[in-house]
């Protein structure tokens, strides 16, 4: 079995799977909906190209809290662009200086394909939401093994300040939430954030089955080079 791992960091991020109206939440960690739209925007798949998308929403995802972040609140306002309206106000809640690894199980081909697509992506990806860029490449690589072995050991992705901040009292265990496997029976919770639809007229959700482990802390990973998500956009337009 093949797991490809990505590195979802950044200054905010919002993982939304139950908003509604005015007030938009977010999940303690990323959504297996949001991150399947991030990997079929990387690869420029339409949001009504179901054909495309149903293999996505079919592979195993997991997700491995490495830096929890501090969750804060935007009170938004707007105004409509025709009319100059106001719009209704609305509070959108994001996580501030977070970092996880997000993994997913499937046929290796398809992985690979969605692997490639991270290093040179159609459209530039997001974390949940446009106004949330990455702050480090998202490519973790792609492995042989399990959800749950990929997401033991692959390396502590939290950031440097982060780490240096936990030294005196560094943590044991990282926490992380897994799809649960077919054979798997017992304690878990549920979140409807399994895609059935990316329509941009009828987007639809499913619950998806969700068990909370904990694994012992991995090495840290070495400190990243600067990055600027855009640059590949400067690139083409220089």
């Amino acid at each position: 079995m093949s797991v490809l791992a990505l590195r979802l960091a950044g200054p905010l991020q919002s993982w939304g799977a139950s908003s509604r109206f005015t007030r938009r939440t977010t999940e303690s960690a990323p959504t297996k909906s949001a991150v399947i739209g991030l990997l079929a925007a990387a690869q420029g798949i339409d949001r009504d190209d179901q054909a495309r998308l149903a293999p996505l929403a079919a592979l195993r995802f997991g997700v491995r809290i490495d830096q929890p972040g501090t969750r804060i609140r935007d009170f938004h306002t707007a105004h409509h662009g025709a009319t100059g309206k106001s719009m209704p106000l609305s509070e959108r809640f994001y996580l501030a200086d977070a970092a996880f690894v997000a993994a997913l199980e499937g046929d290796h081909t398809l992985l690979t394909a969605l692997d490639a697509a991270l290093r040179a992506p159609v459209y530039p990806p997001f974390l949940g939401r446009r106004s949330c860029p990455p702050a480090q490449p998202l490519e973790l690589g792609l492995h042989e093994g399990t959800l749950e072995d990929v997401l033991e050991h692959v390396p502590w992705q939290a950031s440097a300040w982060y780490r240096r901040q936990q030294r005196s009292r560094p943590p044991q265990t990282l926490t992380v939430l897994r799809e649960a496997a077919a054979h798997e029976h017992g304690a878990a919770n549920t979140l409807p954030d399994q895609p059935l639809s990316f329509a941009a007229a009828h987007r639809r959700h499913t619950l998806r089955t969700v068990v909370t482990t904990t694994v012992p802390l991995p090495g840290a990973a070495p400190a990243p080079l600067p990055h600027d998500p855009f640059d590949a956009l400067e690139d083409e337009n220089s």
